[in-house]
């Protein structure tokens, strides 16, 4: 299931430059905002495969998920 976050986004010496609210860290630049929106996607995706890879390989099958809020 797809989630969705909030691209927050300025623009800095003609580059649309940006980061998503929900996911601290995650910022990325473009020079249109088609092409933030790809790249911000692509560091997302960067993150998420990095978490995946720290976990021990024991348990990276196991790992389950639930919904929570904060």
């Amino acid at each position: 299931m797809p989630k969705s976050f909030t691209l927050e986004y300025w623009l800095d010496e003609g580059w649309y430059v940006g980061r998503l609210k929900e996911s601290p860290g995650i910022f990325s630049q473009g020079h249109t905002l088609k092409e933030l929106k790809a790249n911000i996607h692509d560091a997302y995706n960067l993150m998420i495969e990095v978490e995946q890879e720290a976990l021990p390989p024991k348990i990276r099958g196991k790992v389950k998920q639930i919904q929570v809020e904060i």
